[in-house]
């Protein structure tokens, strides 16, 4: 996997299932301030992605009560963003615990087993990016191929499948990359019958992505996660990971 079949089959099924009158992204791919993208992918692992909302609109103080910028448009200028530093400036006045408590209002932690506050979580991965120069959207890009970065973000605790990295990257502009958490791994896995890695999945949709382009639709994989991501979350629960016969 992923052979033609499959993809063609997965092609199909896209077609007959997801609705491609609503080729939009959420206004989470728009947000006005990078360290959003960083407060979003981490507290959206493992969770509804409700909860996260209500985290990432708590810190409009912190930003300034600018959460998104105009649908569709480019990353505005610098000088209007909340750098890196000054938003890590804000929050490392205070202890993970209380930030958990008083400013994200979140306690979740990174993993059930040997796992950190989230909001600890979040400071590591703005520590990161502060290592590696990087303070505003138009920083990020060449960070995506720079395996040493990607290295020291998966040593964050909870962050070594590297899932959160890759929603980073798509929050901050990347359409060529894919979330593949639960949602959609579900998706493709009740089409093949089999299980599908975060390898396979990101691949298949690339080319799925490629094919629907070919059939006259706008897309990539950041939209067609999007798109599947919106699909899966409004099944009833009893249906959202039931497999059906192998199309292989």
């Amino acid at each position: 996997m992923p052979a033609q079949l499959t993809i063609d089959s997965i092609t199909d099924f896209c077609l007959q299932k997801l609705d491609f009158s609503k080729l939009k992204l959420d206004p989470e791919y728009y947000y006005a301030h990078l360290p959003l993208c960083v407060v979003d992918s981490v507290f959206s692992m493992g969770v509804k992605y409700e909860s996260v909302r209500n985290v990432v609109r708590r810190m409009e103080p912190l930003v300034g009560n600018t959460i998104f910028r105009d649908y569709g448009s480019l990353p505005i200028d610098p000088s209007q963003q909340i750098s890196v530093a000054a938003f890590l400036e804000k929050v490392e006045q205070q202890s993970p615990e209380k930030l958990a408590l008083e400013i994200y209002q979140n306690k979740q932690r990174t993993s059930t087993q040997n796992g950190i506050l989230k909001a600890e979580a979040v400071s590591r991965f703005l520590r990161v990016l502060a290592e590696f120069n990087v303070q505003y959207f138009q920083d990020v890009p060449r960070l995506i191929t720079d395996t040493n970065f990607e290295q020291q973000i998966k040593r964050i605790p909870g962050q070594a499948s590297g899932i959160c990295l890759s929603y980073f990257f798509m929050l901050a502009g990347n359409d060529q990359l894919i979330k593949p958490d639960r949602m959609v791994l579900a998706f493709l896995e009740v089409i093949t019958a089999k299980t599908v890695t975060l390898q396979e999945a990101q691949l298949i949709l690339e080319k799925v992505s490629s094919q629907l382009v070919l059939k006259g639709y706008e897309m990539n994989p950041r939209l067609l996660d999007n798109l599947i991501w919106n699909y899966q979350r409004k099944l009833p629960k009893r249906l959202s990971g039931t497999r059906m016969n192998s199309v292989l």
